[in-house]
């Protein structure tokens, strides 16, 4: 993926500290490596259970909590390439989406991107690196621990700038599902249906939130050239490791389709592939398609 020398957003919150470090998370006095933290991934991720109470009962106690010591407000921008990344994938996302909306007589808002490491407090609870990036919509802000990356270089064995890029991406796309209004109606409906139900709205809204990421991507290359060869399959080996047959099966070696809150792995890559292939929003109304 081709980004360096481009614009980088200013919307990054870094809380990256002097917390954390190690191999693991400290649980009980006990050190908890990958494989233990994959689990409670694929937990959070699937069944929507706190990781920490999956890493405490895995560990034999109660999870200790990690302290995140704030950055200094004053101290100089990381400008290492990780961090620079991230910087300026958050740029491309804000200059496609500020133009989508233009285009549609609107205004768009970007939200603001915290780096953390470990824990860290969020409007919709605490954020834990555990549970992978997330968009808060009661902050309207994404949180990402990059630890998450490595980890699912070396668990699932997907990794690359531009699968990093996609992940960020869809979490933005949750933030354009926020200030479209799609994401209250979604959860609204979810309260008056069956759990089974609302999973399947669930499975929409993610969905949704991946063709958004591959709209994303069409019109940040056509802008900008940024797609390099084997970038889009990279994008499309994480969107069909992180499907929730594939988690169902890693973890229990089965598969509850009507537990499923993100869809499949096809269901996945088919639409990001939607997303990118046509750079049109309207191709992303996963509540109205005939099939998912």
């Amino acid at each position: 993926m081709k980004w360096e020398g481009d614009r980088e957003s200013d919307n990054v919150e870094d809380r990256r500290g002097g917390g954390g470090g190690g191999g693991g998370f400290g649980i009980g006095g006990k050190s908890v490596g990958l494989g233990t933290v994959a689990i409670a991934l694929v937990a959070s991720l699937i069944f929507g259970v706190d990781p920490g109470t999956v890493l405490g009962v895995l560990g034999g106690g109660s999870p200790a909590p990690q302290v995140q010591q704030p950055r200094d407000p004053n101290a100089p921008r990381a400008n290492d390439r990780e961090s620079r990344f991230i910087y300026t994938v958050l740029g491309y996302t804000e200059d496609v989406w500020k133009e989508q909306f233009r285009a549609q007589g609107g205004s768009y808002r970007p939200p603001v991107l915290v780096l953390f490491d470990g824990r860290t407090p969020t409007a919709c609870g605490t954020g834990n690196s555990a549970t992978g990036p997330f968009y808060c919509p009661a902050d309207s802000k994404v949180y990402i621990d990059l630890s998450f990356f490595r980890l699912m270089q070396q668990r699932f064995k997907v990794g690359g700038e531009f699968a990093q890029a996609y992940v960020i991406a869809h979490e933005v796309g949750h933030h354009v599902q926020n200030l479209l209004g799609i994401s209250d109606k979604v959860h609204n409906a979810q309260g008056r249906v069956s759990e089974t139900q609302g999973n399947a709205l669930s499975v929409k809204l993610e969905l949704q939130a991946d063709c958004l990421a591959g709209v994303w991507a069409y019109h940040t290359n056509q802008k900008e050239a940024i797609l390099e060869g084997g970038d889009i399959e990279q994008a499309l080996a994480t969107a069909t490791a992180i499907g929730d047959d594939a988690l169902q099966r890693q973890a229990r070696g089965e598969v509850v389709p009507d537990s499923f809150t993100h869809g499949s792995s096809a269901q996945r890559v088919r639409w990001f592939k939607r997303g990118i292939d046509s750079g049109d929003v309207q191709q992303c109304n996963t509540f109205e398609a005939s099939q998912l």
